[in-house]
């Protein structure tokens, strides 16, 4: 009986064709008979065969043999070849010069690493879509509409939209709502909704998941959140990404369900794993900013939007690195993520990588590129990145040292930066970079002061004591020093020491002197461990303590005060 279906089938293909689909639950057996009817050059038959190949349906899955087939049969003149070439070539999933190396390789894998092929997808479209086929008139109109800009044509683009949509195709529909959305057109709206509406109708899951959009939003319908949640829903369990990244959002935050943060957050993994990247970063923030975090957790889903690129993620990990939570610390791994989300754009990396760099870290080629990144931003108003080119300025950095261009943005970035007040307020003082003006050094540092910049509040209170740029005004003087001391300002305290010993704008007070000699001392200030080290080794506010002085004395210097060192060389040997 076999042999003589065999000998039938040769003798008569489009009989084998007709056994075939009867046997259609039989996979293994149909792909026999549709194998004699395709070498017999049966048109549908190649395309069957191509599907049989590109499905592993009867037959080891192979790209290249499925290709094969399509070609005969789109050669032949089979829209639905044409056609399904065409997507083929969209999507990456064949070349135009394949030559069989892929051939074990499934069609549905998700990590092909071929680039799209519109030249060639065009050429295949257009064939099917002239020859009447819906599906290759919505991907003619998908070419024209989103392909390379060469190729573009939205006018045309929507005409294939409407052909195809018109012929009953979900795709077309699709298409045809999102070229009419384009546009733009307010009176557009219901129609839009409509076409939105019959390819959700025929299970197009990013049709269901636009349609939860509009229906949310009232957007061409009447807003009804139930309605839109329950859209979602079939979306996301329909595997589409964005949809369940969108529900899992709605269930913890409650927007316009009942809240349940563990289902949540089910959906928003099955999102990130899916490879939204929104849903990775969400999950990172999540579990960053829980109570306790969990940094491990949060690394790991960074990690996954960063990778594809997503800049704020980058950023996130790139800090994760650089302080050691929830990753082994390295500044090399953290600096490296956080240049990527620079050179991506990512403006708060920018100037966390400047920060880097001013401090040292980072390459050499990340000077050049903080500098451009900061002129860029400073030139669009931004005074932030002014108050950072001045630094760059200032310090060299991916730029020449030029005082006078650091005068410039810094004074620009005055307008509005404490700190660029403070620093611009020091170059008039000293007449870096600009004529000297203790005048106006002394209005820009109590403009920095009163912004909460304590070395500005201590500069001024400087000039006040000497008369720079004014009238002497010791008492005020004081007590800025004494707010600053406040705060922790060494050299604040070190200054009221000064003032409380030379009894200039106070009574003297050596005991007070030492008070504050040894705050400051006990905070690095390498000139009051010195006199702090003088004043115990010779007990000048009543205490003497000669083995305390020495120690304040090496300390002193330690930090390079050469009067320490002399000093230290008068105590006797031992």
């Amino acid at each position: 009986m076999a042999i003589l279906n065999r000998l039938t089938d040769r003798a008569f293909p489009a009989v084998a064709l007709r056994r075939a689909i009867q046997l259609s639950d039989k996979p293994a057996e149909a792909f026999q008979h549709l194998a004699v009817a395709a070498r017999a050059g049966l048109v549908d038959a190649e395309y069957r065969v191509a599907r049989c190949y590109l499905e592993g349906s009867g037959v080891p899955a192979s790209r290249a043999e499925g290709r094969r087939w399509l070609l005969r049969a789109a050669n032949h003149g089979s829209a639905d070849a044409q056609a399904l070439l065409a997507a083929l070539y969209l999507a990456g999933l064949v070349a135009a010069d394949a030559d069989g190396r892929d051939a074990s390789v499934s069609l549905f894998e998700q990590d092909y690493s071929g680039e799209p092929d519109f030249a060639a997808a065009l050429g295949f479209a257009t064939k099917a879509a002239e020859a009447g086929s819906a599906t290759g008139q919505a991907i003619l109109g998908y070419i024209l509409a989103s392909g390379p800009e060469p190729m573009r044509d939205e006018d045309a683009a929507q005409r294939w939209y409407e052909r195809s949509a018109a012929a009953g195709c979900a795709e077309g529909s699709l298409g045809l709502a999102l070229s009419l959305a384009r546009r733009g057109r307010p009176e557009q709206r219901s129609r839009i909704a409509d076409e939105v509406r019959r390819a959700a109708d025929a299970d197009l899951p990013t049709a269901t998941y636009l349609l939860a959009v509009l229906t949310e939003h009232g957007f061409g319908v009447t807003s009804d959140l139930a309605a839109a949640a329950r859209l979602y829903q079939q979306a996301a369990e329909k595997g589409l990404a964005s949809a369940q990244f969108r529900l899992g959002l709605a269930l913890i935050d409650g927007s316009f369900v009942a809240p349940d943060p563990v289902a949540g957050e089910a959906w928003m993994r099955r999102a990130a794993l899916a490879g939204n990247v929104e849903a990775a970063h969400f999950l990172g923030d999540r579990n960053a900013k829980s109570r306790p975090p969990d940094f491990a957790e949060a690394a790991t889903w960074y990690r996954r939007a960063a990778e594809a690129g997503h800049q704020a993620a980058a950023r996130a990990l790139a800090s994760l690195y650089l302080t050691g939570n929830g990753v082994v610390r390295d500044e090399k791994e953290g600096t490296r993520w956080l240049r990527t989300a620079a050179a991506s754009g990512n403006q708060a990396a920018q100037v966390d990588l400047a920060n880097l760099v001013l401090r040292g870290a980072g390459e050499p080629a990340d000077t050049a590129s903080v500098a451009r990144w900061f002129e860029a931003a400073a030139l669009s108003g931004d005074l932030t990145a002014a108050f950072n080119l001045g630094l760059c300025f200032t310090k060299g950095l991916g730029v020449c040292q030029d005082d006078g261009q650091a005068a410039r943005w810094l004074r620009r970035a005055a307008e509005g930066v404490a700190e660029a007040q403070y620093m611009y307020a020091r170059m008039l003082r000293d007449g870096r970079g600009v004529v000297a003006d203790a005048h106006h050094a002394r209005a820009w540092f109590a403009e920095a002061a009163e912004g909460g910049v304590l070395d500005a509040q201590v500069a001024l209170a400087e000039m006040l004591l000497n008369g720079g740029g004014g009238k002497c005004l010791p008492e005020t003087a004081v007590k800025l020093f004494e707010r600053a001391a406040a705060d922790g300002h060494a050299g604040a305290m070190f200054a009221l020491g000064v003032l409380h010993s030379s009894g200039e704008g106070l009574h003297i007070d050596q005991v007070a002197a030492q008070k504050w000699f040894a705050a400051a001392a006990e905070r690095g200030h390498g000139q009051a461990q010195f006199i702090l080290g003088r004043y115990l080794s010779r007990g000048l506010a009543g205490e003497r303590n000669p083995m305390a002085g020495r120690l304040w004395l090496e300390r002193a210097a330690a930090h390079g005060i050469q009067e320490a060192v002399e000093e230290l060389a008068d105590f006797a040997p031992g």
